[in-house]
């Protein structure tokens, strides 16, 4: 093989390697393009997940209001009950003293 057959070979195998670059490239990006359907449908993905996030962060935001009133009430029943034990024991006393004075 002289110099030419050689040089003509090498430029012909450069070309068929560039050529099977380009049709695979071209091959990879028809298979990977993105339909406009596809992208109708991201873009109603995304705005569902942005409600259901909005969502979840109201109901966490009420479950607090409702952690909160549930303490309040919570401590408040606490009062009444601890009122209430000292009024029973505030009448009690009030009988035992009445019962004395009657005998």
């Amino acid at each position: 093989m002289n110099r030419e057959e050689f040089i003509i070979s090498a430029a012909i195998v450069l070309f068929l390697t560039f050529l099977l670059g380009w049709l695979s490239r071209w091959l990879l990006q028809r298979l990977n393009m993105v339909s406009e359907k596809d992208l109708n449908d991201l873009n109603k993905i995304s705005a569902a997940l942005l409600e259901a996030e909005e969502g979840n962060e109201k109901a966490r935001n009420r479950e607090l209001e409702l952690d909160k009133k549930i303490s309040q009430l919570e401590a408040e029943l606490g009062a009444a009950m601890d009122g209430l034990r000292a009024a029973r024991l505030e009448t009690d006393e009030l009988k035992t003293s009445l019962k004395a004075k009657k005998s």
